[in-house]
């Protein structure tokens, strides 16, 4: 027996003795314990015997029940764990978290579960059981009995091409009632994803007149308990043995399940649902009228119906987590491609030079072209950052672009990245592989270090430009590809032509639009807006507060020559960044010891005072001195550094005696 003392709340008595196996709690009438406070719910808990102690379980109320145990406080609702088994003294918890309604509960001794109501004595009541090792003998006697064999593939029929998982057990329920004609209740079960040892029930449906079924869940909207659970003692003894059960006389003998009660059913059809060894839920069907209950032969075209309902379910929640993360890929995608649209528009190229405006002109005219494009700078300048943008600008924005370094991989590799292969080609080639221009299909190849790529490969980039058709390495036939070709050198490929080392044909083929990217020297103008933009970027990445630079860093940074162009600088700003203290400006001391040479360059001069003219003739000398002695003598790299002609640099020389 359980009592249950009110400590808390407003009802009509303060102390209660219980000896049924269901308790009920909550506002409504009809609950065995009535509690009027406004914050409960109509039905809001219920107490169940189970074998020798009590569960309290939450009935979805709206403000949830607390199990107070010494001080711990468990929380029993929907969102978390739907019932709790109870201990003498527990305290239960209901409704409003700051002011709730408080029960002690007390278990008195000897409060045992009636004789023949422990899942332990359900072999008692068991008139027949089905392992899934039973189902090859099932099945080999319907292949005697061609008319239970037509009506089984009929109803199994509505389990086909169900690939939702909720009409997947409306499919379940339907082809067990046509199984079972004296089916008058079927409710299915299933393992939940969060929590592997709970089973939720998934519908539960109840046979009409005439034939059509009704949904209990549905109709219980009003906040109150379901009237037809799965049993769980039935539940507890199909996981134990791992076979279909048929009971009798369950109404009367399984006294301790709430829900057999509650049901009044004659006889009951458990059936497991099998994914290989592992059970993930359960078809239970009930007959509830007292003429004919279920046989062996019933159970055998369960057990049919639940090895197919398995394998449906789980097609279905397989299908329904594909979309889910083809959902998430597509979203991520989406992201991505937009973000990387962002990155690549021209208005978000960073520089506002005479030299870049130039370029960005350029631009504009090829964009929405099928032209080649050919792009000249040396190493780090952005010619892949360039090519992005033509892409992303143009009218193939949709399609993919892709890039390849012909310097990075030896000629045979390479053949294969860009044409790809036919299976058994060469040693390695265990299965077709495609090229990047067949990926690239509809969009644009970016062939960064052209100049790099061996003449064979060439005369078949030479073939792709005329005849817009690859060969993948061993095939015997072509596929025709449209694909824009961007490419980018550091080398003259005038000279290459001369030298012959590049293919003069497919110069041609290339020079249909050349572009010259600009080296940072020659764009000055743009280094601290470049700076800047790297500076913000890898302080939001590092999550640092970097005010900016001062001017006489920004003074320090526009005055080197940065021959590694927007690579290096972008570099040397990402490792001020990670030295850097949040909060602090960039100073000049921060920089490499290569940018701070330029620094305090008129004090190491020191020119004797004079003239203006007199002091700026001694700067210039030292200055034509220090740029002979970086470039090892080399007076048209000179010349190139300081922004003058090679015969300036002479008369230069001369005027001062160099």
């Amino acid at each position: 027996m359980i009592v249950l003392e009110l400590l808390q709340g407003s009802s009509a008595r303060s102390l209660y003795e219980l000896r049924a196996g269901v308790v009920t709690l909550g506002r409504a009438a009809t609950n065995t314990v009535v509690i009027t406070d406004y914050h409960l719910s109509g039905e809001h808990g219920q107490i169940v015997r189970e074998g020798d102690g009590y569960v309290y379980r939450d009935l979805r109320s709206t403000n949830g029940s607390v199990v107070d145990r010494g001080g711990q406080r468990l929380a029993v609702d929907a969102t978390r764990r739907f019932e709790l088994g109870l201990a003498h003294g527990d305290l239960l918890l209901l409704g409003d978290p700051k002011n709730p309604v408080s029960i002690r509960v007390r278990i008195l001794p000897g409060a045992r579960a009636p004789a023949g109501g422990g899942g332990d004595e359900l072999g008692e009541r068991l008139i027949a059981s089905r392992s899934i090792v039973d189902l090859p003998a099932v099945t080999d006697q319907l292949e005697h009995d061609p008319v239970g064999a037509l009506r089984v593939y009929k109803a199994l029929q509505k389990l086909g091409g169900r690939l939702d998982q909720s009409a997947c057990v409306e499919a379940c329920v339907e082809a067990m009632f046509e199984l079972l004609p004296r089916a008058t209740h079927v409710a299915v079960l299933l393992r939940a994803e969060s929590d592997k040892d709970r089973f939720v029930l998934a519908m539960s449906r109840e046979r009409l007149p005439g034939g059509k079924t009704r949904d209990l869940r549905a109709s219980t909207n009003d906040g109150g308990a379901d009237p037809v659970r799965a049993s769980r003692t039935i539940l507890r003894r199909v996981l134990a043995d791992r076979a279909a059960l048929l009971t009798a006389n369950a109404g009367e003998e399984l006294s301790s399940s709430e829900s057999i009660l509650g049901g009044q059913i004659l006889s009951m059809i458990a059936v497991p649902l099998w994914r290989g060894d592992e059970i993930i839920g359960m078809v239970q069907a009930d007959n509830r009228h007292s003429a004919g209950m279920f046989d062996e032969n019933d159970l055998e075209v369960a057990l049919l119906l639940g090895s197919q309902a398995a394998l449906a379910v789980d097609n279905a929640s397989l299908v329904s987590r594909l979309k889910v993360a083809e959902e998430r890929l597509r979203g991520e995608n989406v992201y991505l491609k937009k973000r990387g649209e962002q990155r690549m528009r021209f208005e978000n190229i960073v520089g506002d030079s005479p030299a870049m405006k130039s370029v960005l002109a350029q631009l504009e005219k090829v964009i929405d072209t099928r032209a080649t494009v050919c792009i000249y700078g040396e190493t780090g300048t952005g010619k892949e950052l360039i090519a992005s943008a033509i892409h992303y600008k143009s009218n193939r924005a949709d399609k993919m672009f892709v890039a390849q370094n012909c310097a990075a991989l030896p000629e045979n590799l390479l053949e294969s990245e860009l044409f790809g292969h036919k299976r058994g080609a060469f040693t390695s080639a265990d299965a077709d592989k495609k090229g990047l221009f067949e990926i690239a299909d509809g969009g644009t190849l970016f062939l960064d270090e052209m100049g790099e790529m061996p003449l064979s490969l060439q005369a078949k980039l030479l073939r792709v430009l005329q005849e817009g058709t690859i060969r993948p390495v061993g095939a015997t036939a072509e596929k025709q590809v449209d694909v824009r070709i961007i490419c980018a050198t550091n080398r003259d490929l005038a000279a290459e032509v001369e030298k012959g080392r590049f293919r003069q044909d497919l110069y041609y083929r290339l020079m249909v639009f050349p572009l010259q990217l600009p080296p940072l020297r020659e764009r000055r103008e743009d280094i601290p807006a470049l700076a800047a933009h790297f500076l913000k970027r890898y302080a939001e990445e590092y999550r640092l507060d970097l005010p900016g630079f001062t001017q006489e860093s920004l003074d320090a940074l526009s005055s080197y020559a940065w021959p590694g162009n927007i690579r290096e600088l972008e570099n040397e700003v990402q490792r001020l960044t990670i030295q850097a203290e949040s909060g602090h400006w960039i100073e000049v001391t921060d920089l490499s010891p290569r940018l701070r040479r330029v620094e305090g360059t008129v004090a190491r001069v020191a020119p004797k005072k004079g003239t203006l003219k007199e002091m700026m003739d001694q700067v210039e000398r030292w200055l034509l001195q220090e740029a002979l002695r970086e470039h090892g003598g080399n007076k048209t790299r000179t010349a190139a550094t300081l922004g003058i002609t090679r015969e300036g640099l002479h008369k230069k020389l001369a005027k001062f005696g160099l």
